[in-house]
């Protein structure tokens, strides 16, 4: 069984990450991640998805983005550092508004993302 928690792994699934979202390819996102998963981040009320801030769940994280893509048609990633643990990635990007994001993904044993958490720059 390969491991899916190598840092060479674990750094290709954080370009794969950026390469998919810049395809607007929202399935091929979805693909890099587990059924059961949830993700986090302060965008997620302002359209609609939960006042907590998190999604759980596949079939949610879907519609939450297809409304998110509809509403960012210029949307587009910039990688800028990628970091590994034993178990996660964290993908330093700017987005096509010039603000530097950190998406911090977390994976199960099978290597599929499991949670992830936008984390935003304070300023």
């Amino acid at each position: 069984m390969p491991d899916f928690h190598e840092p060479s792994r674990l750094a290709a699934l954080g370009r794969d990450w950026i390469a998919a979202w810049n395809a607007r390819d929202l399935e091929r996102v979805l693909a890099m991640y587990a059924e059961d998963t949830e993700m986090t981040s302060d965008r997620i009320p302002a359209f609609g998805f939960g006042a907590t801030g998190t999604v759980r769940g596949k079939a949610n994280l879907r519609a939450y983005w297809s409304a998110a893509l509809a509403k960012l048609p210029e949307l587009h990633f910039e990688l800028i550092d990628l970091y590994v643990s034993p178990d996660s990635v964290v993908v330093f990007y700017r987005n096509e508004r010039g603000s530097k994001i950190c998406e911090y993904l977390r994976l199960d044993a099978e290597g599929k993302i499991v949670q992830g958490s936008a984390n935003h720059l304070v300023g």
